[in-house]
């Protein structure tokens, strides 16, 4: 049973912290939006929570439990390019392939069991994705004002 909520914790930490993230791309309509950025994140750390067992299973202490998280973010990086599209000299897609890079990021620190650091990493992620709207808002202005 012990092993089992070694597992499931994180698992559903990761649920919660992806599904933050993925609201918000999903109440802006974006092309990654809930399903995907949970899935990202439920995956990743899943990813990392799998090298335990597989030290188990096969013995020893000869694997590399970075080669998995090095594995991820260059998966990760080839899912976030499949967002960004580019039409009439305009790119899209960008932050949402960011915001997949992101929360892979928080699931393999879930992954990891470092709670505080996939917390800070969420709330600074929708911080910057709704936060920051603003300022892209006034800089925009600026730039249409002549200023």
């Amino acid at each position: 049973m012990e092993v089992v909520r070694e597992d499931l914790i994180p698992m559903v930490v990761s649920l919660v912290l992806g599904t933050l993230v993925g609201l918000e791309r999903q109440m802006g309509r974006k092309p990654a939006g809930l399903r995907t950025h949970v899935l990202v994140c439920l995956g990743s750390t899943m990813f990392v929570l799998t090298t335990k067992h597989a030290v188990i299973a096969f013995g020893g202490q000869s694997l590399d439990a970075t080669r998995i998280v090095h594995g991820v973010v260059t998966g990760v990086g080839f899912l976030g390019a499949g967002s960004i599209m580019r039409t009439e000299g305009f790119v899209f897609g960008l932050t949402t392939a960011a915001s997949v890079w992101m929360v892979a990021a928080i699931g393999v620190a879930v992954g990891v069991r470092a709670y505080p650091l996939a917390a800070i990493g969420s709330v600074l992620a929708l911080i910057v994705l709704e936060g920051y709207r603003w300022l892209e808002r006034m800089t925009d202005h600026d730039q249409e004002s002549g200023e």
